[in-house]
Order: structure tokens, then C-alpha cells, then sequence
């Protein structure tokens, strides 16, 4: 059984010092205890994954194998849960009624309505959900098929961002089908957090893949259902930093900006200020009643703009301070990289049109840096409601695995989450239950070392013989 992977024995001093890759520091001298060699880093690397190594191929495919067993076993009983479990009515009905009237012509964002209000999505929202009405006539049996496929492709994205950064053991692959609460959000409640979330992991792969153009428009894509998907825009954002030309990122967001743009031309040529304002409205107040995470703060608090602002600058606080010690911390920190893009640039032609001298990223960094940004989000977000679970459920084994603990404890944890998000109607205890385990991730992610982010010529040598032995 394959060990998780400590990135932290990787070399991390080329950056900083300037020094080739090639170079080793002689022996006895200060820089060979400052940073090991690359071969010695390596070494004890393959000591710690002696199941990972590229001359066993047969243990670098079982957790290929157990994910196609885990994609079999769980489409068996997502058919189960669509046959047997009763469907419940949430917001099925409302999205219906408001793709009716739009596809009625109606384009004032104010005039858009279901029986649970009025719209409040993007207008990707309206595009897909016309287009599931198109293929299932608005038939709720035909919609859940179509949402079991839809899970399922899900799933095999995400199971693919597992096996390719290799984090956690193969056997803790099965964690992602074990969530009663995320087949429910899934099957039984059709919700449009579904479709986003999947566009979400879909702009994941793509972007671990070094596709970062067309990563970014189906980032914006997914964005334009729900605007939960912009809780990774921030660790997004450091990443394209990273590993792109200012000029290239640029271009990237104003791709994903096309996007929007595109999808939103019926409501923005004729009614541009209701659109907006109902669409990107980051100001709304969720009924403390349904709140998972918070319901232990009494309602006066919990719809107070004092717990709303205090939230917002932990968000921006936490997210800066895992930017500059973490996911920074090879490149002496946030600061330092961005002083440096402008020291080592001889023209302003440079500084735009040129990538940072190490800009070819890790996957386990993309994944590690993403899922991390979403979850301090989380952390922070002032309500939590039932469909919100999909937002991060599925990089919590990541997490866990991300930190130092016990794998008892990781296990604990997980289930402890889960209990949390089963609890019907949530209660005072269940949310205080969940809001501290949440910390206890959150400090097990800041006290775990950083992975070395950078992708070298012997790695890149390595995953190209192993995916000949795949």
C-alpha cells in the first residue's frame, strides 16, 4: 500500500538562491546542510513511497483499478438511490419556473421568479437548466438519471486529481463515495451546485494539465451557475501567477471574462443594472434557520453586519497569510516573489511578456493550493445551507491527508463532518461541532510542511516512463 507523499524533502533552494538545478553544493560546506541535493532528496523520497516508484507499475495502477471499481460500485447504487429513495421537492419546481419564463423572453432579472423567490444565479444558470428541461421535458425521473450521469462524471474528475497527485493511499479513494448527504444533493435535489461543482473540477483538471487558457473559461463557466466557484479565484489567481507571463494571465482573465460577458449579452443590453445587481449580489443574507455552520450564533448576531465583516477580514487575513507562508514559502514568500518579477525584469517588455524562471507547477500544488483557498472560504462563509456540503466535500480526504495527524484521527475527522451535515434540522451543537472541527482541519493544514511546488527535469522524466507503464 502506497504512503501519502511528503513533498517537503523536495530541494527548495534553486529559486531563492539562483543556483542551476544541475548544481550540488560541495561537500562540508554550508549550503550542503542548508539544501540537500536534488538526488538526495529523492532518495529518501523513494523511501518514503516505495510502493510509488516507476519500476512497479502494478502498484502504480491499483489505485487506477480501485477508482474504476469505486466508478462501477458507486453507479450501482446511485441507480439504487433513483429507484428506490423518494425524490424530495426543493427547487425544482422554481428553476423550472424560471427557465420558463425565460425562454418566454423575458430578460429583466426582476421579473425572473419561482415559488422560493426570485432569481439570484447567473445567467449560465439558465442556460444549462433550459437545456436539462429541453432533454427531460421537466420530468423529475428523467432529471435524476440525468444528474446520476452527471454525478458520476463528477466523480471520475475528482478521481483523477486524486490518482494524479498521489496524496493519499488508495484504499482512502473510497471516502468519496461514502457522503449520504452528497448522493442526496446530488439525485434527490437536482441542485445547480452540482453542474458548478463539476465545471469546477473539470477547470481543475485541466489547469493541473498546464491548460490554463481553456481552464480558465470553463472556470468562468462554472462560476456563471453559481457564484460559490469564485471562493477559488484568489488561490486561481496566486497560481496563474506563478506560472504564467503577466501578459498570459491577462489574457486568461480576460477569456474567462468573455465568458461572462457572452452568456449575460440578453440581460445586459436590456436590463444591465437588474441583472447585475440580482446575478453577483455578494451582499445577500441567508434565514438563520437553515445555516449548518453557524446556527450556534443567536440570529441578531448572525444577521448583523459587524459578523459579516469580522468574517470577511478573517477570509482576507487567513488567505494572506497561507499565500505568503505556504503556498509562497519556496519563493521566500509573496513579497519577495512579486519584488522579484520586477528586479530580474530588464524592460517593461520582460516583466510582461516573460514567465517566472521555475513556472512549471506540481499537480499536488494546484490541487493543494486550490482546495486549500476554498476550504479557508468555507471556514469563513457565514452560512452554510444543506447543498452547500458539494462545495467541498470532495477535497476533504485531500485536506486531511495534507495534514500531519493520524490517519485515526483523519478518519474522525472526516466522519465527524459528515455527522455534522446529516443532522436535520441543524442545532446549536451540530454547528459548533462542525465550526470546530473545520478550525482543527485548518490548523492541521497550517502546521503541515509546504510541498516543494515546482515540477523538475527528473519528475517530468519519471511521469512520462510511468505513463508509458500505464
Amino acid at each position: 500500500m502506497p504512503t501519502t507523499r511528503n513533498s517537503s524533502t523536495n530541494p527548495t533552494g534553486e529559486l531563492l538562491t539562483g543556483r542551476p538545478k544541475s548544481s550540488e553544493p560541495l561537500p562540508g560546506s554550508a549550503a550542503a546542510f542548508a539544501s540537500p541535493p536534488a538526488s538526495m532528496a529523492r532518495a529518501r523520497l523513494a523511501k518514503e513511497r516505495p510502493a510509488s516508484t516507476p519500476g512497479k507499475p502494478a502498484d502504480r495502477r491499483r489505485p487506477l483499478r480501485f477508482a474504476a471499481f469505486l466508478l462501477l460500485a458507486d453507479a450501482a447504487l446511485v441507480a439504487l438511490i433513483v429507484a428506490f429513495v423518494p425524490y424530495t421537492k426543493i427547487d425544482w419546481d422554481a428553476y423550472m419556473s424560471q427557465v420558463d419564463a425565460f425562454r418566454d423572453g423575458e430578460t429583466d432579472y426582476t421579473k425572473i421568479e419561482g415559488d422560493t423567490g426570485p432569481l439570484v444565479y447567473p445567467a449560465g444558470f439558465l442556460y444549462v437548466y433550459s437545456a436539462i428541461k429541453f432533454l427531460t421535458a421537466g420530468q423529475v425521473f428523467a432529471a435524476q438519471i440525468l444528474f446520476g450521469v452527471l454525478y458520476l462524471v463528477n466523480l471520475s474528475l475528482v478521481l483523477l486529481l486524486y490518482v494524479k497527485t498521489e496524496v493519499l493511499p488508495w484504499w482512502a479513494l473510497g471516502l468519496l463515495c461514502l457522503s449520504k448527504r452528497v448522493h442526496s444533493i446530488f439525485v434527490l435535489r437536482l441542485f445547480n451546485d452540482c453542474v458548478a461543482m463539476t465545471l469546477l473540477h473539470a477547470a481543475m483538471v485541466l489547469i493541473v494539465y498546464h491548460k490554463w487558457y481553456l481552464g480558465l473559461i470553463i472556470f468562468s463557466g462554472a462560476v456563471s451557475v453559481k457564484m460559490n466557484v469564485l471562493l477559488f479565484a484568489p488561490s486561481l489567481f496566486l497560481l496563474m501567477l506563478k506560472a504564467m507571463s503577466i501578459k498570459g494571465v491577462f489574457l486568461a482573465l480576460l477569456g474567462a471574462a468573455g465568458v461572462q460577458i457572452l452568456l449575460g449579452i440578453p440581460f445586459l443590453l436590456s436590463h444591465p443594472v437588474e441583472y447585475i445587481s440580482r446575478a453577483f449580489n455578494l451582499g445577500r443574507v441567508f434565514i438563520h434557520f437553515w445555516s449548518v455552520n453557524f446556527k450556534f450564533v443567536p440570529e441578531k448576531y448572525f444577521v448583523s453586519k459587524e459578523l459579516a465583516i469580522g468574517l470577511l477580514i478573517f477570509h482576507l487575513t487567513t488567505l494572506m497569510v497561507f499565500a505568503h507562508y505556504k503556498w509562497f514559502k519556496h519563493e521566500g514568500g509573496l513579497f519577495h516573489f512579486m519584488h522579484s518579477r520586477f528586479r530580474d525584469a530588464a524592460s517593461i517588455q520582460q516583466l510582461i511578456s516573460c514567465k517566472p524562471r521555475q513556472s512549471i507547477l506540481s499537480k499536488e500544488h494546484i490541487v493543494t493550493v486550490m482546495f486549500v483557498g476554498n476550504f479557508i472560504g468555507i471556514v469563513c462563509a457565514r452560512s452554510l445551507h444543506y447543498q452547500f456540503y458539494s462545495w467541498y466535500f470532495y477535497s476533504l480526504p485531500f485536506l486531511l491527508w495534507r495534514t500531519q495527524f493520524p490517519t485515526v484521527v483523519r478518519i474522525i475527522l472526516f466522519v465527524a463532518v459528515e455527522l455534522c451535515w446529516n443532522v436535520y434540522p441543524s442545532t446549536a451543537y451540530s454547528s459548533l461541532l462542525l465550526f470546530f472541527v473545520h478550525l482543527v482541519i485548518l490548523f492541521g493544514l497550517w502546521s503541515s510542511p509546504a510541498e516543494y511546488p515546482y515540477v523538475d527535469k527528473k519528475d517530468k522524466a519519471d511521469s512520462k516512463e510511468s505513463g508509458k507503464a500505464m
